[in-house]
């Protein structure tokens, strides 16, 4: 996988297909509602909340992989299809790559919307 944050080519094809005006006001929802689904994550994982817990990944996977934060998107969707386990265990440090990757992304994308 590559080390980019966002996949230029899906990028450019969400663009192409719905407009770069578009695209911002989406990437601006993103960058709003990320940050609260990552906490959501961290909710629910110290409620013991597995299924919650699996909505909120569920969710984080499709956002990313629509703006082609793949490697986002594959944590995501790891952490998703072992969330009974992960909320079982109380492993908050599961979440660290996510956090970490979506730091990066929010910061690709900001980039993208400004630019």
């Amino acid at each position: 996988m590559s080390d980019a944050a966002i996949d230029a080519a899906t990028f450019r094809e969400l663009q192409e297909a719905a407009g770069a005006e578009f695209v911002a006001e989406l990437v601006g929802t993103f960058l709003d509602e990320a940050p609260r689904m990552t906490n959501a994550l961290a909710a629910a994982l110290a409620a013991g909340d597995a299924d919650a817990f699996r909505r909120t990944a569920h969710s984080l996977k499709s956002n990313a992989a629509t703006f082609g934060a793949l490697q986002l998107a594959a944590l995501a969707r790891e952490l998703e299809q072992r969330a009974a386990g992960v909320v079982a265990a109380g492993d908050a440090r599961a979440l660290d790559a996510l956090l970490a990757e979506h730091a990066r992304v929010a910061s690709a994308l900001a980039e993208l919307k400004d630019g």
